[in-house]
């Protein structure tokens, strides 16, 4: 058997691993990159991953850093914010409050249809050189220690091949190879669960009224472009429009509260929506003919006990860890594990040793991650709540907006010196954020939760806005860390 030798090779070639090869190539134009992807291409439109909103960091990473922007403007949806409507039970859905803007904010966001987006990566990648191999299963792998170079046998069409790279990155999704093999594994004591399907339809949320003032809150008419949130107590519902003309639908619920069981098959699931959200189920009774699939998954999030190494191995996407995706997170962490990835290969091509980088960065990412599991750990219970969940999703996006995008936006990620001198102000970011969600679990318990006719416009608030807009600035360091040190006062007086 012949024995090929790669400077990388990536174990899954999805979106996480996709996104890598081309963030590597576009770094290092001569690097020889392997990218064995599972399935078969071309996959599926619409029915094929979940994952399709887009929030800043990841859109910024797509159409910025990585340059599809053309792509994403031409085949996909920009997305019209988050949008919660506090509908509980109710059939008059223009009866409910509304959280959202009305008109769309600075920075884009998209709604990415997974299937059209990983059929024009793949394609992409091969252009630009990357050795792109689909229908290539892997059957074996070995880490190498020291100086030793990983090896990993998989088979394609038939036939088996074997690879030898002096790095090796997990990008497998839930399959988790490295952490599997390696007992990295970490579960959390956050128990939620989640089913979702397709539908080969448009699910528009503003033909749910007739009333003209409720439609003429927001210009142009387009809710339906929205990360649309349907929520209540214990769970919320997601709508996601795709540019393929489908409907993406998804159900995500506190085990405590809304038990998998009662949701776990379409029909269960269409049950649970009519005592829910029955405004939606009636929609979507019309469209059941047009159902393209279903799946669902129990305790979605979990950690992992290691991600980079100075052997030169590396975990990222879902084979290393995975957030709730109440403000879809998921892209935004691919953006930055890939990156701190394409550092450490960087570095040590570079000729510089890289197992003291790899555990800084390491550590970067777990802060990022802690802290964002904030955001979601015991607070299920207020999502139902029309006073205080408002405050919670103001306080939310100014905390992400405020730090974490600061960071991305200004490719600050790896610049150690800087982020180091700016200790005191992420701390105290850090602290704020960490009493600010106990006191909205405690506020919600002790409030009467009144349910107006209304809507909270966000695009009415000029320093939420700018928040927004100044994510595009770009700034030298000291204009950077006097950012942070005005965000960080903003956030205190916020709290």
């Amino acid at each position: 058997m012949t024995v090929t030798r790669h400077d990388v090779v990536i174990m899954g070639g999805g979106l996480a691993g996709t996104t890598l090869a081309l963030q590597l190539r576009q770094r290092f134009p001569e690097l020889d990159i392997l990218v064995l992807e599972r399935r078969r291409h071309p996959v599926p439109e619409a029915a094929h991953k979940i994952g399709e909103s887009t929030v800043e960091i990841g859109a910024h990473y797509f159409e910025t850093v990585l340059g599809l922007k053309p792509h994403l403007m031409e085949k996909h949806l920009r997305k019209f914010g988050f949008r919660f409507f506090f509908s509980e039970g109710r059939e008059d859905f223009d009866q409910a409050l509304e959280l959202g803007v009305s008109h769309a904010l600075p920075t884009p966001s998209y709604q990415v249809d997974r299937g059209i987006f990983e059929n024009f990566l793949a394609p992409h990648a091969r252009e630009r050189g990357i050795r792109y191999h689909d229908g290539a299963s892997v059957r074996s792998f070995e880490l190498g220690t020291g100086g030793q170079a990983h090896t990993v046998t998989w088979s394609e069409a038939g036939q088996e091949h074997t690879a030898e790279a002096r790095w090796l990155i997990d990008a497998s999704g839930r399959a988790g190879l490295v952490k599997r093999r390696l007992g990295l594994a970490e579960d959390h004591v956050h128990d939620a669960n989640s089913v979702w399907f397709r539908i080969g339809a448009r699910i528009n949320v503003d033909e749910w009224s007739a009333d003209p003032a409720w439609l003429d809150r927001c210009d142009p008419r387009n809710r339906w472009l929205s990360t649309n949130h349907l929520v209540g107590r214990g769970y919320w519902v997601w709508l996601i429009p795709l540019s393929s003309g489908s409907h993406s639908v998804g159900i995500v619920a506190d085990q405590r509260l809304h038990p998998y069981e009662t949701m776990n098959t379409f029909e269960r699931a269409m049950d649970w929506l009519h005592a829910h959200q029955p405004r939606l189920a009636r929609d979507l009774e019309g469209k059941r003919l047009l159902l393209q699939d279903f799946a669902g998954v129990r305790r979605f999030t979990y950690n992992c006990k290691q991600l980079y190494s100075g052997d030169r191995w590396a975990l990222t996407g879902e084979a290393g860890v995975f957030l709730d995706p109440f403000y879809s997170p998921g892209s935004d962490f691919i953006a930055i594990s890939n990156t701190y990835v394409t550092e450490l290969v960087a570095k040590d091509f570079a000729g510089e040793p890289v197992a003291a980088y790899a555990r800084i960065y390491e550590q970067f990412l777990r802060s990022f991650y802690d802290n964002t599991m904030t955001l979601y750990v015991d607070q299920y219970d207020i999502f139902g709540d029309p006073e205080v969940l408002p405050v919670k999703v103001t306080w939310d996006y100014a905390y992400y907006w405020g730090v974490l995008c600061q960071i991305f936006f200004q490719d600050r990620l790896t610049d150690v010196t800087t982020l180091g001198r700016l200790r005191d102000e992420f701390a105290r970011s850090k602290d704020l954020n960490a009493a600010m969600q106990p006191l909205l679990r405690r506020w919600s318990a002790a409030g009467e939760q009144v349910n107006k006719a209304s809507m909270i416009d966000q695009a009415l608030w000029p320093w939420f806005v700018e928040l927004n807009r100044g994510l595009r600035d770009t700034l030298d360091t000291e204009a950077f860390k006097a950012r942070i040190r005005a965000t960080t006062a903003q956030l205190a007086q916020l709290a």
